[in-house]
């Protein structure tokens, strides 16, 4: 875990890129949860995000699960990359394998510092 980044309960990553662009991600903990990914399903560059609400799919060997935002914006970029490969969310989840890249007028209070994040994962 990283001490820039802020976490969800819903297990995504939030790092500020710059002044009201934020990136997002899934977390080591979920892509060890969820297994080997194979498929990702992301909103489309100009689509709103609202905290707590699904913005996609993520699909594993073991399971369909629901991606859900962290934070209130516009999705102003999806890594093509993670839809083409979408292993690299087990391989980087924090690098190669983050998700989209969304404008925000501010963080929701309920997102995590690494050890708040660390204690409800119990590592």
């Amino acid at each position: 875990m990283s001490s820039d980044l802020k976490y969800s309960k819903d297990h995504e990553w939030v790092r500020i890129e710059s002044d009201g662009v934020a990136v997002i991600g899934v977390t080591d903990f979920a892509a060890g949860q969820l297994g080997d990914v194979v498929y990702v399903d992301l909103p489309e560059a100009g689509a709103e995000i609202t905290a707590g609400t699904e913005m996609g799919e993520i699909e594993s060997t073991k399971s369909v699960s629901d991606l859900f935002s962290p934070i209130d914006g516009t999705v102003l970029e999806v890594n093509d990359e993670v839809v083409a490969s979408p292993e690299l969310v087990n391989a980087s989840p924090f690098e190669d394998g983050w998700l989209i890249k969304a404008s925000f007028d501010a963080l929701p209070d309920d997102l995590m510092d690494a050890e708040e994040y660390a204690a409800l994962v119990g590592s």
